[in-house]
């Protein structure tokens, strides 16, 4: 680690503030959404959760780096966020295995961060203003003349309005066995899948098909799926109208469905319901979220910046004509919608990670609830 001997950078926001410290990682102009994630742990499975695509990742725990990187716990085949800030980046790796740094690791994919700023201020700063369009500039650009910096930053996209499944998907379908007692074929749409989520899927037994986020209902139909799963993502919901009629087809078929974060998001939509673009988002693993089924309050890992508007009390109609609908879960922090589950028809979701690799596994139990429903559904068919 050379962090004592890496040139200047500097963090500009889209309001103006600006923040200067030292490059880490590769050096260069990035840019995205600055968002802040509150793990103390798991910085690895963060940085690979395809989630995190179009995000400049802010670590609000200070120390980042100490156990490096290996090649057992990436959640995917990159490390996938535009940005990194960290305030103290560890200066020796000590885990026995590490297989190498991470800001050798951030290099090696071309990831753009800055170290040694205030990341406390910054956190502060964006749960006042909000999450917005942010720039790292090092190297050759962190010389650029500030007033060309915030240019630079006021131009870029906004993460509202924006699709970026295709960025992240699978170009073809990728079959998973099941590792337990099999139970058929799961369509898992690739919105922006965990390799946890595949893991705990085929635990369940199911052969887990992994298919591009482009496939058709017909394309779904032809691997005979007992279930549709839609996995995490990036974007705005709003902007994947196409992946939202999809599921309409899924569930006209009657095909058990699960979703989880951005298949939370497009469940919502097909049932009907509006998203919205929240403040900060909730990023880290530490949200309390209470399933109102049984009462129980779970500690969750998060990663999402919009979410469902859909009625909190009581159950409620699909205005898409998918019967009665109820917000099965809600966070405690600020009562947002965290699950739906569908009353006549087989398909509930949850805003959450369930398989959060990197802890807490409060939330696990959701995909024995899925494996149930589908083995329930499956008897169904059987007695007819």
């Amino acid at each position: 680690m050379t962090l004592f001997r890496t040139g200047p950078a500097v963090l500009v926001l889209e309001d103006g503030t600006r923040h200067t410290g030292r490059a880490y990682g590769a050096t260069g102009t990035t840019l995205g959404e600055v968002v802040f994630a509150t793990g103390m742990t798991g910085y690895q499975e963060t940085l690979t959760d395809p989630s995190y695509a179009g995000q400049i990742v802010l670590q609000t725990a200070p120390h980042i780096g100490n156990t490096g990187v290996n090649d057992e716990d990436p959640e995917s085949r990159r490390i996938w966020v535009a940005g990194y800030i960290v305030r103290d980046p560890s200066r020796v790796v000590s885990n026995w295995r590490a297989d190498e740094s991470l800001d050798d690791a951030l290099t090696n994919d071309g990831i753009v961060g800055i170290s040694g700023i205030d990341t406390r201020a910054v956190t502060r700063h964006i749960r006042s203003a909000g999450s917005m369009r942010g720039g790292i500039f090092s190297g050759d650009a962190a010389s650029i003349a500030p007033e060309e910096q915030l240019r630079i930053v006021r131009e870029a996209p906004a993460m509202a309005g924006q699709n970026l499944s295709a960025s992240v998907s699978v170009a073809e379908t990728e079959i998973t066995p099941a590792t337990a007692e099999r139970i058929g074929n799961l369509a898992v749409l690739d919105l922006g899948v965990k390799q946890a989520t595949i893991d705990n899927l085929a635990a369940r037994g199911f052969d887990v098909h992994v298919l591009p986020q482009t496939a058709t209902i017909d394309e779904i139909r032809a691997i005979e799926p007992v279930a549709v799963f839609y996995s995490n993502g990036p974007g705005d919901p709003a902007a994947s109208a196409d992946h939202v009629e999809l599921l309409r087809a899924v569930l006209d078929d009657r095909l058990p469905f699960f979703g989880i974060c951005f298949g939370n998001q497009l469940l919502g939509r097909a049932l009907g319901y509006g998203t919205y673009k929240l403040p900060f988002g909730h990023r880290g693993i530490n949200q309390p979220v209470m399933d109102r089924t049984t009462g129980r309050v779970e500690i969750t890992a998060h990663n999402h910046g919009f979410a469902v508007d859909a009625p909190l009390d009581g159950v409620s109609d699909s205005p898409n004509g998918y019967g009665r609908v109820e917000v099965s879960h809600v966070g405690l922090n600020d009562q947002v919608v965290e699950g739906l589950r569908a009353l006549d028809i087989p398909a509930f979701s949850v805003q959450y990670h369930p398989e959060a690799a990197a802890g807490p596994h409060d939330a696990n139990y959701l995909f024995d609830r899925f494996r149930d429903m589908v083995i329930a559904e499956q008897s169904k068919k059987d007695t007819k």
